[in-house]
Formats: structure tokens, C-alpha cells, sequence
């Protein structure tokens, strides 16, 4: 029996050749098939030069084990999660690697209802059955293949948050947009959008960069959380006198915001913004957030009467935590956000047609919009490094730090909040919600990446960026050591 190592802890992502290629997608598709006990299959790929023959390999895999597939083509993996909803399916799957190296592809499963699929939820019970081989005999009547679109539906849902009536009462002039697709899957999905608010009279012009789908990724790959790969749309920003700048990664599940002046919005202001939104149209709602960077988002919704709720990072975890607790909205300072009325799904088109929407009404730049919290609770942004023995070096960094800490917290990683050094505050003069006691303040949460061989960290402070800086170069010398 081969053991599978591209199951991770809440998809499957893995190197092509080993780890990932058509006889192991086939074995997944058998394995998905028996263990959901499916029916009818939604499929659908990003536009990676593998993704293609992985999806007919992972089709076929289906169809012998008696599974009808409706394949949606080329689509972003939201697409796919719609589609399963929508049409009441007993599953979807999306090949996708996301934001991974271009030698890289997996899966994103879902069953009934856009419900992830994870090592909670029967994402084991596939690796097992994929690993051993175990099938049962090919079913006597072969599933159906048979390729469909769901894209003008999926286009009006989108739409369907945003108030375009509105929008067109309180602009006088067009809103003037970069979108840069990383050649990515977004673009076509964008071309669709623009079609629909251009039908609607909408005052909204894209200015497309980077926009046509090319698995070469010629401009690298789409992950705008990389620096090196914010210039272009910064720069397009400043070009062409844009109200905002919106990046996407490679199966647009995430998206990146860049105010007016070209400058990169951190996605955990972008939370923020969008956790204010929704509290200030549904008083007392649950918020849920993930535990990397979480001053500002408990802060707003202390502010607006919400419920603040923490999840390990990922988006099965959030997803979950959602649906207990009925939370109108879930975001991750990766720029994943999740929404209530998505089926508890993420996605990277409705969150920049709520901000556009909200800067709108309101008669702001994106920059007066969130200058406030970022200076409230400036942030390291997330720092990704490579260490062996990642374990080893967080346990060493938390007895570094623990007979000063204030709260150590294990949700996912490591996560401490300590008084600065040179502060003089007492770790034991109060909780850190006193706001005489939050001075000096500052917080990390380190943590290793469930689908990269990586170990991530997040600083904040309570309005003092030099001190976030200072422990940030801190941390940074521990991890190196």
C-alpha cells in the first residue's frame, strides 16, 4: 500500500510526479465516490497546464464507481461551491494548488450543502481507501460526463449583495477599478461581472491588468501576499488614477485590496471593514476570526455590539465555527473571507463588491477607511520562513517569552501577549481588555502552514508601531537562531 502524502489537513496539495498525478486523482475519484456515497459530482479546475488531465483522471475515477460528473470547465474555486448548492449535489471538487509553485496542483472537496471536506469529516476515510486500493468492483452502469455552465447564475448571486441602485445614486462619476488576475482564473469571471453591471448601467471601469488565464504564469504566480508581486498592481493603481486596486490568487478564492494611493491593505483591516459592515446591518451578530492577528476585529465588534468568536486559521476550521453559531461573517487575515449567506463559503468576488459598495455610501477612499485601526493596532503583516525542526524552535521561543507573558494561547500555533520590555507594566496589573492596563501591549502568533513547508508569523501592538516593529526583528533573530 502507498501512503499518500498530499493530503494535508484540510485539502489535497502536492509536487507533480509523486505526490500528485492522474493514476493518484483516479484513485481519489473512486475513493470520493464510495466514501460520500455520491450520486451526481460537480468538477471543475483552475487553468494550471496539469489541472486538466488531473480533472478527466479524477472524472473518470467517478464515472467507475456509478457517479454522474457535471464538469464546469475552467473556474475558480468558489465557482465550484456555488455550483454545488445551487444545485443541490451530493459534491464538487476543484483542482486547484491556489497560490502553491507552479510544479504543485490538489484538490478542494466539498460535500452536500458547499460542507468542506476534512481530516474532521472524512478526508481521512478517502486518503485511506485512495491508499489502499480497497475499492468495490467497477459499478455495472458507468456515471454520465457532461459539461455545463452555472456562470450567468453565479454572476447574479454575486451581484445580488451589493445594492446597484444604490451605488448608481450616490456616484456621480465612474468608480475606476484595477483588477489584476495574476493569469489566474479570475479574469473571465470579471469579464462576466463587468458585462452585467455595463447592462445595469453600473458607473464602474475596470482597468484590466495580467488578466488572460495562462498556466505558465508568466508574470510568477498569482499570490499577492507576496511583495514582489503587489508592484504591478500598485503601479496601475498610480497609472491610471485609480479609486482602488483588487489582486487575486490563482483560484480567486482570496482577494487583495490596494487603496488609492497604490499602497497594499493588510487583509486583517480588510476584516475589520467588512465585520463592521455587517454588525452595523445586524446588531449582536457573530463574527469569526481567525487567531494570527485579532486586536482590531474583537475590538470593532466589542465597539458595534458583536460577538467575536476565534478558529484555527484554515478554511474547514472557519467554516465549522461558522455554522455553530449562525456567524453572519468569518475572515482571515490571509484575505479569506466567508460568508453566511454563501452557504458558510468564501469567496474573493463578494468582498470587494461590499467595500466598493460601502466607499461608496459613505464617500470615502479606502485609505480614510481603515487608516484609523491601522494606526489603533499596526501589524507585521505575515512573515513566512523556512525552519527545520519548526516545533523544536516554537517551544523555544514560548520559554523564551512565558514567565513574562500576559496570555498564552494554543488554538492554532503559538500565540502570547506580552508587556513591552522597556514599558514598566505589571504582566499581572490586569487583563489586557482594561484600558488602562494596555499600554505596551504587544502580541504574536507563530505558527506552522498546513499545505507548505513553512513556519508563519504575525506581530501586533496596541497603537505603537515601533514596539511591533522592534519585537518583530526580535522574533525574527529568535526563529534564525
Amino acid at each position: 500500500m502507498s501512503l499518500l502524502s498530499c493530503f494535508k489537513s484540510y485539502d489535497i496539495r502536492g509536487k507533480l510526479g509523486h505526490e500528485l498525478n492522474n493514476t493518484i486523482a483516479y484513485r481519489i475519484g473512486r475513493a470520493f465516490a464510495e466514501v460520500i456515497n455520491a450520486d451526481t459530482v460537480v468538477i471543475g479546475g483552475d487553468c494550471r497546464l496539469s489541472s486538466a488531465s488531473l480533472k478527466q483522471a479524477l472524472a473518470q475515477g467517478l464515472m467507475d464507481s456509478g457517479v454522474n460528473v457535471l464538469d464546469l470547465g475552467m473556474t475558480g474555486t468558489e465557482e465550484i461551491y456555488f455550483a454545488t448548492s445551487y444545485l443541490k449535489l451530493d459534491g464538487g471538487i476543484e483542482i486547484t494548488a491556489s497560490h502553491n509553485p507552479i510544479d504543485y496542483n490538489g484538490m478542494k472537496m466539498v460535500t452536500t450543502g458547499s460542507r468542506p471536506i476534512s481530516r474532521e469529516n472524512g478526508l481521512i476515510a478517502i486518503q485511506e481507501l485512495a491508499e489502499s486500493q480497497a475499492f468495490k468492483p467497477k459499478s455495472a452502469i458507468k456515471g454520465s460526463y457532461r459539461k455545463i455552465s452555472v456562470m450567468a447564475e453565479y454572476i447574479q448571486q454575486m451581484l445580488s449583495y451589493i445594492d446597484c441602485n444604490q451605488l448608481k445614486a450616490t456616484q456621480s462619476s465612474p468608480i475606476r477599478l484595477v483588477v489584476n488576475a495574476g493569469n489566474g482564473t479570475a479574469g473571465p469571471v470579471l469579464d462576466e461581472i463587468e458585462a452585467e453591471l455595463l447592462r445595469r448601467h453600473m458607473p464602474i471601469e475596470f482597468i484590466k491588468i495580467h488578466h488572460q488565464p495562462d498556466g505558465k504564469f508568466p508574470h510568477g504566480i498569482p499570490n499577492p501576499l507576496l511583495v514582489q508581486n503587489r508592484q504591478a498592481t500598485s503601479d496601475a493603481v498610480l497609472e491610471h488614477h485609480a479609486d482602488m486596486g483588487i489582486a487575486w490568487d490563482g483560484d480567486f478564492d482570496r482577494c487583495f485590496l490596494f487603496d488609492e494611493k497604490g499602497q497594499f491593505i493588510e487583509g486583517y483591516y480588510i476584516v475589520g471593514l467588512l465585520a463592521e459592515a455587517f454588525l452595523r446591518k445586524e446588531q449582536g451578530a457573530t463574527i469569526v476570526h481567525d487567531p494570527r492577528l485579532i486586536w482590531n476585529t474583537i475590538d470593532i465588534c466589542n465597539e458595534n455590539a458583536g460577538q467575536a468568536r476565534q478558529s484555527n486559521a484554515g478554511h474547514a476550521y472557519i467554516k465549522q465555527l461558522m455554522r455553530q453559531h449562525g456567524a453572519v461573517y468569518g475572515g482571515e487575515m490571509s484575505a479569506h473571507h466567508y460568508f453566511r449567506d454563501f452557504n458558510y463559503c468564501d469567496s474573493g468576488m463578494i468582498p470587494w463588491l461590499l467595500i466598493v459598495e460601502l466607499l461608496s455610501n459613505n464617500k470615502l477612499t479606502l485609505s480614510q477607511a481603515v487608516a484609523a485601526r491601522i494606526d489603533a493596532y499596526p501589524a507585521s503583516g505575515e512573515i513566512s520562513a523556512k525552519i527545520e525542526n519548526p516545533d523544536e524552535v516554537i517551544a523555544k521561543i514560548r520559554r523564551y517569552y512565558e514567565s513574562v507573558a500576559i496570555e498564552i494561547d494554543e488554538t492554532d500555533g503559538l500565540s502570547m501577549i506580552l508587556p513591552s520590555s522597556d514599558s514598566g507594566s505589571d504582566p499581572n496589573s490586569g487583563s489586557d481588555t482594561d484600558p488602562a492596563a494596555t499600554n505596551g501591549l504587544w502580541r504574536f502568533n507563530l505558527r506552522c502552514s498546513k499545505t507548505e513547508p513553512l513556519v508563519r508569523l504575525n506581530v501586533e501592538s496596541r497603537g505603537d508601531i515601533e514596539l511591533m516593529q522592534r519585537k518583530t526583528t526580535e522574533l525574527m533573530v529568535l526563529l534564525a537562531e
